[in-house]
């Protein structure tokens, strides 16, 4: 029976474009941001929410297999650090709409929940953030696994690094002695290609990234001084900033699938 997906935090829609890849069913996304919404109902034409805090999901109650959210991570991401300020964690107004999608687990009881965010998300206060998160999960019934991934775990040019944790209800039992991320990602071919004048090692990690003379989303001064600025070029590169990877994605599917049957 095909798997059915419901995503959260929805971004331009990276969980989406993996579950159709997948062959599974896209049910509905929960997405504010207006442009990143527009798109989403014009390309997967599922059910759309737009304000996580105000949708009752009861109605998905028993009917989603997988539900996918990248809840935000600006008050865990260190690029906020500025004289010890920054970091609220859970208590910021942000990142701590977590507990929004901790009820809408509780509403739809998914047997599968992938939730992303900053490698930081394990450090904000001391670890005590992510510990709660973790016992919330533990007390409507679900056991745990994460791992911290890099694009360039899936062959992108650039390293990520993103926590991605997987729950899974108390009614799953993976094979003794495999965790869940075993085998993700263990297919990426090891090859090497040239970008932007730099050779760099495609599934592995490296030095450093290429360097961008930038201005906001890296665009240079020069181009903004021939092409000028867009308002949708800014929006675009500011959505796919903030997108997971879909092919890490498609890797964490593949793996729920396969314990799945």
């Amino acid at each position: 029976m095909k798997k059915t997906h419901g995503s959260l935090f929805s971004g331009i829609g990276a969980p989406e474009l993996a579950s159709e890849w997948m062959g599974w069913e896209n049910l509905f996304h929960c997405e504010i941001n207006d442009f990143c919404r527009s798109f989403l109902e014009k390309r997967f034409k599922s059910t759309s929410y737009a304000d996580i805090t105000t949708t009752d999901f009861n109605i998905w109650r028993g009917r989603v297999d997988i539900l996918t959210g990248g809840f935000p991570c600006q008050d865990a991401s260190k690029a906020k650090q500025t004289g010890g300020r920054g970091q609220l964690g859970l208590e910021g107004h942000r990142t701590g709409l977590w507990w929004h999608m901790y009820r809408a687990i509780d509403e739809i009881r998914p047997r599968w929940v992938v939730a992303e965010n900053v490698a930081n998300i394990t450090r904000v206060n001391d670890g005590r953030d992510f510990a709660k998160i973790l016992h919330s999960l533990s007390g409507l019934g679900y056991n745990a696994e994460w791992k911290i991934m890099y694009a360039s775990d899936a062959g992108a040019p650039q390293r990520r690094a993103r926590c991605y944790l997987v729950a899974y209800s108390n009614g799953i039992r993976l094979p003794a002695g495999k965790p869940f991320f075993s085998n993700v990602c263990q297919e990426i071919i090891k090859e090497r290609r040239m970008f932007a004048g730099t050779s760099l090692s495609v599934g592995v990690s490296w030095a450093g990234q290429p360097s961008v003379c930038s201005v906001g989303y890296g665009f240079s001064n020069r181009s903004s001084e021939l092409y000028g600025k867009s308002r949708l070029k800014e929006e675009v590169f500011h959505a796919y900033g903030n997108s997971m990877c879909p092919q890490l994605m498609h890797e964490i599917f593949k793996r729920i699938e396969y314990l799945d049957n």
